[in-house]
């Protein structure tokens, strides 16, 4: 009788329990107040090194060249045929236009809400998976300042030409005065999309949803390119960034348990 008192008052271990990850307790989501102030800060000092990286026109504008170049003895130099067919079809330019200026903000957020308030137990992983992708991403802008396709003979600068306003306006703009116009390597277009179909493919079932979150970084990968705001090379780069920034977070998920409380602020408490 005691033997099976005490087999009846066990805990038994549930479904979420047993897929949640070691270091993140399923159920377990952060203080959100916390976790407004971490975005906001990493964003802002994103933003801050960003536009610091030092950047010279010349240089910028002879490593775009050499980009093209090397991609062509790769033929992978299908740029400017997408820019022509985007610049030929006004709603399909002024679309792609508005999509590269605000999805990229406004998906990435989206999912990040989405996975905090629905998904808390894979939250934090894609938090700092994103973050660790992002920073390498300034190693890339730092060390190879990079003019993007608009800025190089025989492409189409879209925001000017068909005079859309966005974040990443062009030329003399008052935006273009404060951004960096060279930040094009690796491209966190792709790398930030593909974080977004990766994270919803990781936690939904429906097919459906599956195939629209799949669909969502190859689109994005043909407005880069038809915008002329990127070359192939940069989008691969933007995969291999993400792929670099997981292995980082897997490496975070270790040490932080051994780090202490000063290492929380990054983990789920």
């Amino acid at each position: 009788m005691e033997i099976m008192s005490r087999s009846a008052v066990a805990p038994v271990a549930t479904h979420d329990t047993m897929d949640a990850p070691e270091d993140e307790p399923a159920g377990k989501r952060p203080r959100f107040y916390r976790e407004i102030l971490l975005i906001a800060l990493c964003y802002s000092a994103y933003s801050l090194v960003r536009n610091l990286v030092p950047t010279t026109h010349t240089k910028a504008l002879n490593l775009g060249r050499q980009v093209l170049r090397f991609e062509h003895g790769l033929h992978l130099n299908i740029e400017l045929s997408i820019n022509r067919l985007f610049t030929h079809v006004h709603w399909l330019c002024v679309g792609a236009d508005y999509y590269y200026s605000s999805l990229h903000f406004v998906l990435t957020i989206g999912v990040l809400v989405w996975l905090y308030i629905r998904h808390p137990d894979r939250y934090v992983f894609y938090r700092r998976l994103i973050f660790a992708t992002t920073v390498l991403a300034l190693f890339g802008f730092w060390l190879f300042p990079l003019a993007p396709p608009r800025m190089l003979p025989g492409f189409v600068d879209t925001v000017l030409s068909f005079h859309t306003e966005g974040l990443y306006a062009s030329g003399a703009s008052p935006i273009a005065s404060v951004s960096n116009q060279y930040a094009a390597m690796p491209s966190l277009h792709t790398g930030w999309s593909l974080w977004c179909a990766i994270a919803i493919f990781d936690v939904v079932r429906s097919r459906w949803v599956r195939a629209i979150a799949v669909s969502y970084p190859i689109l994005t990968v043909i407005v880069i390119l038809g915008t002329a705001n990127h070359y192939v090379l940069d989008a691969a780069g933007g995969v291999v960034t993400l792929g670099c920034g997981y292995l980082v977070t897997r490496g975070v998920r270790l040490v932080i348990p051994r780090l202490g409380p000063a290492a929380r602020v990054f983990s789920h408490d």
